[in-house]
C-alpha cells in the first residue's frame, strides 16, 4: 500500500475504516445496476406461465431484491446505513435467461451503488433458489444455470 492509496476504506496504517461522511453535504443520488441469470428454455417458460412449485419467481424475487437493498448495510461491513427513499426493479424474461435491473435512490450524504448492487445480486439468487429444481440435471448440478454480468450501469448525484 503507497502513502498516494485512493483507497477511502483503508487507513494510512493499513488498516480498513468506515469512511467518515459527517461533513459531507447531504444530495439526492440515484443507482441503477443490472445482471441476468440463465436458466433453460423450460424453466424460462415455466416462470412466463406462473407454474414453478414454490411459486410467483418474480414477485418473490422482487421482495428479496427490495429487502436486500434495505438491509446492505448490515452485510457490507463498511457501507453506511442509507435513507432509502425508492426502489424500482425491472424484469426481462427472454428465451434462455431473466436479466434484473434495480435503481436505487436515496438523500444523504453517500452513494447507493452497493444498495443497488445487493438487489440484484439477491434477487437473481432469489430466482436461482425458486426454480433449483427444474434447473437441476440427473446428476444433480446446475449445467446451464449462471448469474453474470452483474454491475453498476449508472450513477447520478444532484445538489439539493
Amino acid at each position: 500500500m503507497t502513502e498516494e492509496s485512493d483507497l477511502t476504506h483503508v487507513t494510512d496504517d493499513g488498516e480498513a475504516q468506515m469512511v467518515d461522511v459527517g461533513d459531507k453535504p447531504d444530495t439526492a443520488r440515484r443507482a441503477v445496476a443490472r445482471g441476468a441469470i440463465q436458466l433453460q428454455p423450460s424453466t424460462i417458460e415455466a416462470i412466463r406461465e406462473n407454474d414453478v412449485e414454490k411459486g410467483d419467481v418474480l414477485a418473490v424475487a422482487r421482495v428479496g431484491a427490495i429487502q436486500a437493498v434495505k438491509h446492505t448495510w448490515e452485510t457490507i461491513p463498511m457501507c453506511h446505513q442509507i435513507p432509502i427513499t425508492n426502489i424500482d426493479t425491472e424484469f426481462v424474461v427472454e428465451d434462455n435467461r431473466v436479466e434484473l435491473e434495480v435503481a436505487v435512490e436515496t438523500t444523504g450524504k453517500t452513494g447507493c451503488e452497493m444498495e443497488a448492487l445487493e438487489g440484484v445480486t439477491t434477487g437473481l439468487n432469489v430466482i436461482w433458489d425458486m426454480v433449483k429444481a427444474a434447473e437441476k440435471d440427473a446428476a444433480g448440478q446446475y449445467p446451464g444455470t449462471r448469474i453474470s454480468d452483474i454491475e453498476v450501469v449508472s450513477k447520478e448525484k444532484r445538489e439539493l
